[in-house]
């Protein structure tokens, strides 16, 4: 709730501040610049009403009212710039850009005003409230709730060293002993109990940040610990070597900050994120309509091809592990999985002739935009897999389980590279694909796919 009410109030302050900075804009360009006397005409009304919805449209865009408690005022500040600078260009263009003037000067004046007015107010109010959540943060027992990784000296250091910073903002919870012995920490935090704990740990304590005090060059131990914890909503610290310091991965925002690593979960910005599945709604839904007639055409050739449904609907796994049915075009026989799951191959004869073209060229998964209309799936992301093989791979590799962090898409980077898989090694093959798309997403490499995707279609090659 600490979040959400930090958010709301950055809400509610925007756009008040929308508002009034409208209000003496209007004011100030009918008087300054026009020389005319000020009349509460319709134009007024309607900017009152819809240009602070902009704003705030805006403002949610770059991520204001995400994560809002680790806002700082050197990020506030540039975050206010920029969107106040993208904001006035776009409401100069829209709506003064055609205003009758006497002069050039009178657009530089009234562009340079509005900019001027909205920034001001808004970098003045922000500030105001970021101070005031800043300090809120530092108190006790404000601050991020932190579990560390570990007790032996380096986790004793770690925690003495944030605990005794003049701004620290972690609110220590306790620790979670790796090797049984080196119980440093035992007189200042409590021993929550073994790394086997820590799933339920981070759902009991709502923990926040979670800080691993082992070196990164142990990579396996790491790498088991980052599986269970890595859930897309924990911040994860951990230790850098020297390889990482010299290659430039160790960034810092505070010069107050201990020397940790944060293990992003998603390198997309928020931004992104946001225009991605706006995106998604649009084009899945011009997609929608412009297809009619190909969906007429296969639901006929369907039906032709053998008895039975034109749809075929089976359970996936899909964005945090929901379950949802996904929608494709029937393409094999009635009953083809008696006998239990089964993945097809090349050849596999429980395809139908048409099925097999609809296949190569992807046009059995076209149903599947509804899915992505209705929250289930994305245009680009990891292929949602069926419960039975998601508890085969994960047994081999359970990183395929950081899948599951995002929507599941029509199209991904491992089916463009590797398309359909025939086996669980296959499987894990095209999940390394998946997991490179997931660690470096971001809107250029989504397009990139999408283009091979209609390649793909276009040359019917599809594996």
């Amino acid at each position: 709730m600490r979040g959400k009410y930090w958010a709301f109030l950055f809400f509610i302050t925007d756009w008040i501040t929308a508002i009034f900075s409208w209000f003496l804009f209007f004011y100030l360009r009918k008087t300054l610049i026009e020389k005319q006397d000020f009349e509460l005409e319709i134009n007024f009304f309607l900017g009152i009403v819809f240009i602070p919805l902009a704003w705030l449209f805006l403002y949610a865009l770059q991520g204001t009212y995400h994560e809002t408690r680790r806002m700082f005022r050197l990020r506030i500040l540039n975050m206010t710039f920029l969107s106040s600078l993208a904001g006035s260009i776009l409401i100069f263009f829209a709506l003064l850009l055609d205003d009758d003037v006497s002069g050039y000067r009178d657009y530089y004046q009234s562009f340079l005003l509005l900019f001027g007015i909205h920034f001001l107010s808004a970098v003045t109010v922000r500030l105001v409230t970021t101070s005031i959540l800043v300090s809120t943060v530092r108190n006790q027992g404000q601050g991020f709730k932190t579990l560390i990784v570990g007790g032996n000296e380096k986790a004793l250091e770690i925690y003495h060293e944030l605990i005794n910073l003049p701004k620290s903002v972690n609110e220590f919870v306790g620790y979670v002993n790796i090797n049984g012995v080196d119980h440093l920490l035992k007189d200042f935090i409590p021993n929550l109990g073994k790394v086997t704990d820590l799933e339920g740990l981070i759902k009991k304590f709502e923990i926040e940040e979670v800080i691993i005090a082992i070196e990164s060059s142990d990579h396996d131990r790491l790498k088991d610990i980052l599986v269970r914890i890595d859930d897309g909503k924990t911040k994860i610290k951990v230790l850098p070597d020297m390889y990482v310091i010299l290659a430039g991965s160790v960034k810092m925002t505070n010069i107050y900050g201990a020397l940790l690593i944060e293990i992003t979960s998603d390198p997309m910005p928020y931004w992104q994120r946001a225009i991605k599945r706006v995106m998604d709604i649009v084009l899945s839904s011009i997609a929608l309509i412009l297809l009619i007639p190909f969906y007429i055409f296969s639901a006929i050739a369907v039906k032709i091809s053998s008895p039975g449904p034109i749809l075929f609907l089976q359970e996936r796994v899909g964005l945090n592990g929901a379950l949802f049915k996904i929608i494709k075009f029937r393409t094999m026989f009635v009953n083809s999985e008696a006998a239990g799951p089964q993945l097809s191959s090349s050849n596999d004869p429980r395809i139908t002739n048409i099925g097999r073209f609809m296949r190569k060229t992807r046009f059995d998964e076209f149903p599947q935009f509804i899915n992505v209309l209705l929250g289930d799936m994305s245009l680009v992301g990891p292929r949602p897999e069926r419960q039975f093989y998601i508890d085969q791979i994960v047994k081999i590799e359970p990183q395929y389980l950081h899948l599951n962090r995002v929507r599941p898409g029509i199209t991904s980077w491992g089916q463009v590279k590797y398309g359909y898989a025939e086996n669980v090694e296959q499987m894990l093959q095209r999940m390394k694909f998946d997991l490179i798309y997931l660690k470096n997403r971001s809107l250029a490499l989504d397009i990139k796919i999408m283009f091979y995707t209609i390649t793909i279609i276009v040359k019917a090659k599809g594996k």
